[in-house]
């Protein structure tokens, strides 16, 4: 019995050898011959010079800066503004991005980041061609954009749909200072031609190169392009637009929830979109996300201790619109300062914005629903002159090498951040103003007051809420049930 057992575990041994012998010999010849036609995909979409790790990366931000915009800053901005507005509120959002993305295709990119330039006056590029980016070799050849034409290590179409993102959010970023009366069919006219228009032009000459890069004026990741854009725009459009009705000129978030749920996604989606400025997964990405989020944590600090100072006590809405005036002010500082840079400016960003939003605002006499002017456009302002103070050369030479702030003995920087920023005040101020006003000679710029009165019922024939559903509405709607109960019975039988 011992001797037929041990010579069964003998023959078992040897086949469970056999086996293991056998796989690894096919597995390795599977390995060496794998027919063409089984590839997962043709080897020339991974040609020499793209860096796969950089592409995912920059996908993957341009993914996170989206999500900032829907559903991040339409639940932000939807909790901030009054019950009834809140369907008016993420629909002029939503439209936004969308309406964005389709004249970014036809024109805008090209015209914000194309080359060659269309016009250059004496070395210096001003515009690109405003040309469509939709054909397929087009999108598929290797990144290269602006006057220089710079070169990146990712395909035309990751750069586009990245930098489609940025220009989607500023004027989704506007339109928090004239929600609550801006009538949706001039928005929806204005939303296209004033990104082709405004936010394109300053592109192409503070993000692509252009002739303020030349200068030697930088803007990291929007601070000045988008923030400061958006702040000067927002108050252009609000005098253009006139106030709210009389009894409605007041701050009155309906739901914290949808705040909270809103900063969320736009901080955490702020990692892409500092992160992702390189243009790859480099060293400064790294050095960028931990800067962004360093300076949004320090910000919301300092603008509590504010509110306990001046309030006596803190707000969920006011750390909220710190941490977001925090990655403002960082955004075009990001990746060329330290970390100590990144606190002085979270400090700075928390209280100076927080100064303009109830000091310098109600003293400017113009209805900016949301503060967008001071949330934006003091807060990016208060990062680009910083960045002119406090870019670390140890630091900046991984992304622009010789970039040195005032701190570090390079005054012109300083002086040219200024100048940079009241280009882009004075340009999109002009340009803001006077094409609503064109489009108000066609569109009125407002609401109807019975529209303003009731809300989004008579806006959009809507509610976020169905006690905002007017009386007659909600009879109609117990008919329909009750109409509709004896079929689903039938149904189920």
């Amino acid at each position: 019995m011992n001797r037929r057992g041990s010579y069964l575990q003998k023959i078992l041994l040897l086949t469970i050898l056999l086996f293991i012998f056998f796989s690894i010999s096919v597995s390795a010849d599977t390995t060496n011959t794998i027919p063409p036609n089984l590839q997962s995909y043709p080897s020339s979409s991974v040609p020499s010079w793209l860096d796969t790790g950089s592409n995912a990366w920059m996908l993957i931000a341009a993914t996170l800066v989206g999500l900032q915009s829907i559903p991040g800053v339409a639940l932000f901005y939807a909790g901030l503004t009054k019950k009834k507005y809140t369907v008016n509120t993420m629909f002029l959002i939503f439209y936004a991005f969308a309406a964005v993305l389709l004249v970014w295709i036809i024109a805008g990119f090209n015209f914000g980041f194309g080359y060659p330039s269309l016009l250059s006056i004496k070395g210096l590029g001003i515009l690109g061609y405003p040309v469509p980016a939709w054909q397929g070799l087009y999108m598929a050849e290797q990144a290269v954009y602006g006057p220089s034409g710079t070169p990146l290590n990712i395909p035309m179409s990751t750069y586009i749909i990245f930098q489609f993102v940025f220009a989607a959010i500023t004027p989704i970023l506007l339109v928090g200072s004239v929600i609550e009366r801006i009538n949706y069919k001039a928005w929806m006219i204005f939303v296209p031609v004033w990104s082709l228009l405004v936010y394109s032009p300053l592109a192409y000459w503070l993000f692509a190169g252009g002739w303020l890069n030349q200068l030697g004026a930088v803007d990291f990741s929007g601070g000045y392009v988008i923030h400061l854009n958006a702040g000067i725009g927002a108050l252009a459009a609000a005098l253009a637009v006139g106030p709210r009705l009389a009894e409605e000129r007041k701050l009155e978030p309906h739901n914290l929830s949808l705040i909270l749920i809103g900063t969320g996604l736009i901080w955490l989606g702020w990692n892409g979109f500092n992160g992702g400025d390189p243009g790859g997964a480099t060293i400064d990405a790294a050095i960028a996300v931990l800067n962004t989020d360093l300076a949004a944590a320090i910000s919301a600090i300092t603008w509590i201790i504010m509110d306990m100072k001046f309030f006596k006590k803190p707000t969920l809405v006011g750390a909220a619109t710190g941490a977001i005036t925090g990655l403002v002010a960082i955004t075009p500082a990001a990746g060329y300062i330290d970390a100590w840079g990144s606190i002085i400016i979270g400090i700075a960003s928390g209280s100076l914005p927080w100064l303009s939003l109830y000091k310098l605002e109600p003293k400017l006499r113009v209805d900016d629903t949301l503060g967008v002017f001071s949330s934006h456009g003091i807060a990016g302002l208060v990062g680009g002159l910083l960045t002119g103070v406090l870019a670390d050369p140890s630091v900046s030479q991984y992304i622009l090498p010789g970039l040195t702030g005032a701190l570090y003995g390079n005054l012109y920087q300083l002086g040219i951040q200024a100048f940079a920023a009241l280009i882009v005040t004075i340009y999109t101020f002009f340009v803001t103003y006077g094409l609503l006003k064109l489009i108000g000679l066609f569109v009125p710029l407002r609401a109807s007051e019975a529209e303003l009165k009731v809300g989004d019922y008579l806006m959009h024939g809507e509610v976020a809420y169905s006690d905002l559903l007017p009386n007659q509405a909600k009879e109609d709607k117990k008919e329909l049930v009750v109409e509709q109960k004896p079929e689903s019975k039938n149904e189920n039988k």
